[in-house]
């Protein structure tokens, strides 16, 4: 397996497919998955001729369990480490969910040169929480229920996520995936429990405000109308309005998984602000 070891010896799987000549692509996946949530994109955007990156954070999938820094600052600080072993220069970093918190904290302090575009989807930017400064936030306690489900019935808790709200397979009249459901179980339990019970607190209290006002790339935010995982109203156009220099595209009824549930949508849309 390829993998880059970290300041604090932390070793981090990653995927790295394609001529090393060729412009970067690197995804970051949502919590609680892996870099295998990217295959479609990764297969798509080799053959367009991008090379293409995904890793496995800290504490998830492959990487080593890790039981401290699962917080924002310390996931940056990894992909900046990768960027650097790969030495990887005008890339274009892809996060959904989870993953656009870890791009657009990293990106607004990554060196100069080193990133050319971003894409956040359904991502979890400015943040989560409701607060006074929030109030249109999710309450705490519900991420305080996340916590509680996954120490007493990890297994349970995310075939309930994964069957219900993840894809919007919850929705009458949803076409249904077993195959996802199947893997996006499979992923999450191959992680660490103590990563991942971490990780529900950087995803969902990390005020990403200031990194978005700091990111001058051009930012292609992509939110589905009917996500109910990451709420549409209090996410993509609200992160799109910080940013510098953004493109924001709403996607009418499609829920917080659309990139694996209808990638014949998401895939030419990306492809497009990646040439443009």
């Amino acid at each position: 397996m390829a993998t880059i070891t970290t300041k604090d010896g932390t070793e981090i799987f990653y995927k790295d497919l394609g001529s090393k000549d060729a412009q970067p692509v690197v995804f970051h996946h949502g919590w609680p998955l892996s870099a295998d949530d990217w295959d479609n994109q990764m297969l798509f955007f080799l053959g367009e001729g991008y090379r293409v990156i995904a890793h496995d954070r800290r504490g998830h999938g492959r990487s080593t369990q890790t039981d401290t820094g699962n917080e924002m600052d310390t996931y940056a600080a990894d992909v900046a480490e990768l960027v650097t072993a790969l030495d990887l220069k005008d890339a274009i970093h892809v996060g959904h969910s989870t993953g656009g918190g870890e791009v657009a904290h990293y990106v607004a302090r990554a060196e100069p040169g080193r990133v050319a575009k971003a894409v956040l989807i359904g991502a979890v930017p400015p943040v989560m929480v409701k607060s006074d400064t929030n109030p249109d936030g999710v309450p705490i306690e519900l991420f305080d229920s996340f916590r509680a489900a996954l120490v007493a019935n990890r297994p349970e808790f995310y075939r309930e996520v994964a069957s219900g709200p993840f894809y919007g397979f919850n929705r009458e009249g949803a076409k249904v995936s077993q195959g996802l459901i199947d893997n996006w179980s499979r992923q999450g339990l191959a992680g660490g429990a103590k990563a991942q019970y971490d990780c529900i607190k950087a995803f969902s209290e990390t005020d990403f405000t200031e990194d978005l006002k700091a990111i001058d790339v051009p930012v292609l935010v992509m939110h589905g109308t009917d996500d109910q995982v990451v709420p549409f109203a209090n996410h993509g156009p609200k992160a799109a309005g910080l940013l510098r220099n953004a493109t924001f595209k709403a996607y009418d009824g499609l829920p917080h998984g659309m990139a694996q549930t209808h990638p014949e949508v998401i895939n030419p849309d990306l492809l497009a602000f990646f040439r443009g």
